[in-house]
């Protein structure tokens, strides 16, 4: 049977309402591939391989099913070239299609391999190419760009105010639902005694096959595989239902407690649809309507459910859809930025949990754990302390990019070289999230199980975070000292006596070189 058209999907581009699935087609022939090139490109969680493989054999048993015909390279198979243009090319030599279509890559890494390969096909095979969209995020080129200033990204607070308007999601009137745009005062309260929250919905499966071909293949990984009890989300429909479960049952405590970090509670009231969404099972427009749907007109009356619905949509609306706009402008050239001149390597317990430091022992043994940490985590306690130390953003990209099941390129590294290492000088933040102890010490319970005591600046037990602080403040006051919102630490730090500063800084570099 002959064959008009080879179409490409990528392992984050599993979303099944794409408009190119609405009708089989004998011509087209797509093609999935498992492949070295994307398993090895950074050292990644077992969990992670684990996830998106089983993702994308599901997905492709359902395109099957419904009647498209399909190429799937597994990793293991002996004909698998492992990259994408070889795969590719294989795939056009078997089948000599007349076309070659793609939809665009979330990752400027695989935006430019793949254009490059077709850009082949249509030189040397005379092969007709097109780039379709992903058809799967809220926001266009066209509700950002007219927002940027002088080539700089706006604020998010104005982006999420226009796509809040853009979508009439929590809008009332012409304005906002409750009369105020952002509720996030109201959502930093600390895991408390009331506290019930229902626990998460997941999926166990055994992915014990699936984990044997990947450790044959060869591929390097770490963190716990759990592979006989893998819980995230497989296909769609289990998407759908962990969806469901949150909105049900746990949204109600995810805006109060979305900040609040605890011993043993992994996973509080957050709603863990991410590694869904950005593989594409679900899309960002269905949540949040799902979410409003369900809870708008209760949210009207009841302040609380409103902080927590609002704090949800701002997350997949706002901050989701606010960084995909400045990776896509930002490009190539984001990964490069190191506005702080950060330089020293990532401590070995990133690798292992195994620190004094009870917060970051926590944070990152449940992420070796789980191959997750909420947004908190990742911003306050991991990053913050990278930030803090001075550790080469390069090195935290990659840690961050292969240990989060969620992470891919456009939406980790925005967060990581912008938000949380202000790397990028402030196009993400308008100021570096730094903190002390004082904050951990106050949204979470780690510092009662910690030897070192988040009161006190230096000497003995005193808590690394706070001397780190100030060093942080003090090594980059050239690049920092001009920014309005650091200027009460900065008199803080002028009104210690200079013994005071010396100790602090001689504790803090005590500690650099330890590490």
């Amino acid at each position: 049977m002959s064959v008009r058209s080879i179409r490409l999907i990528l392992g984050d581009q599993l979303n099944i309402n794409h408009s190119w699935f609405e009708k089989g087609d004998d011509g087209i022939i797509y093609v999935m591939a498992e492949q070295r090139s994307e398993t090895d490109y950074t050292l990644h969680h077992a969990q992670k391989l684990i996830a998106v493989l089983s993702a994308m054999r599901r997905f492709a048993a359902d395109l099957e099913a419904r009647g498209h015909r399909l190429r799937y390279f597994r990793l293991g198979d002996a004909d698998n070239p492992q990259n994408f243009p070889d795969t590719l090319a294989t795939v056009v030599q078997e089948h000599k299609p007349a076309r070659f279509e793609w939809q665009t890559p979330d990752e400027y890494r695989l935006q430019r391999i793949i254009a490059q390969a077709a850009e082949g096909f249509e030189r040397e095979e005379g092969m007709e190419v097109r780039e379709w969209g992903s058809e799967h995020f809220i926001a266009k080129a066209a509700d950002f760009d007219p927002l940027m200033k002088n080539g700089k990204p706006p604020t998010m607070e104005r982006f999420y105010r226009a796509m809040r308007g853009k979508t009439g999601i929590l809008m009332s009137d012409g304005g906002p639902l409750g009369g105020r745009w952002n509720y996030d005062a109201d959502n930093r309260s600390p895991l408390d005694d009331q506290a019930d929250i229902i626990p998460p919905l997941r999926h166990p499966r055994d992915e014990t096959a699936l984990w044997d071909e990947i450790k044959a293949a060869g591929v390097r990984f770490f963190g716990n595989p759990n592979a006989s009890a893998i819980a995230w989300p497989a296909d769609r429909s289990q998407a759908l239902e962990v969806l469901e479960h949150f909105l049900e049952h746990r949204l109600v405590d995810f805006g109060r407690y979305q900040d609040a970090m605890a011993t043993g509670e992994p996973f509080l009231a957050h709603g863990l649809i991410s590694f869904a969404l950005n593989v594409k099972l679900i899309s960002p427009m269905e949540v949040v309507e799902a979410a409003a749907r369900r809870w708008e007109r209760h949210a009207a009356v009841d302040p609380r459910l409103l902080a927590s619905l609002e704090g949800f949509i701002r997350q997949v609306m706002g901050w989701r859809e606010y960084m995909r706009q400045v990776y896509r402008v930002s490009m190539p050239g984001y990964e490069r930025n190191n506005a702080l001149s950060a330089k020293r390597n990532l401590p070995d317990w990133y690798w292992s949990g195994e620190t004094d430091l009870n917060c970051l022992s926590q944070s990152i043994g449940q992420s070796l754990e789980h191959a997750y940490a909420h947004h908190i985590q990742r911003l306050m306690v991991t990053g913050n302390f990278a930030m803090l130390a001075g550790i080469d953003p390069d090195q935290v990209d990659q840690w961050d990019l292969g240990v989060y099941i969620d992470a891919f390129q456009w939406v980790e590294i925005t967060n990581t070289r912008g938000m949380s290492q202000y790397a990028d000088g402030g196009m993400v933040a308008t100021k570096p999230y730094a903190a002390s102890a004082r904050y951990i010490n106050r949204m979470s319970d780690y510092c009662k199980s910690c030897r070192f005591n988040p009161n006190k600046r230096h000497g003995g037990d005193a808590c690394p975070f706070n001397s780190l602080y100030w060093h942080f403040l003090h090594r980059n006051r050239d690049v920092l000292g001009g920014n309005h919102r650091l200027a009460m630490p900065y008199k803080t730090w002028d009104r210690f006596g200079e013994s005071e500063r010396r100790a602090i800084i001689e504790y803090a570099d005590d500690f650099l070189a330890s590490l």
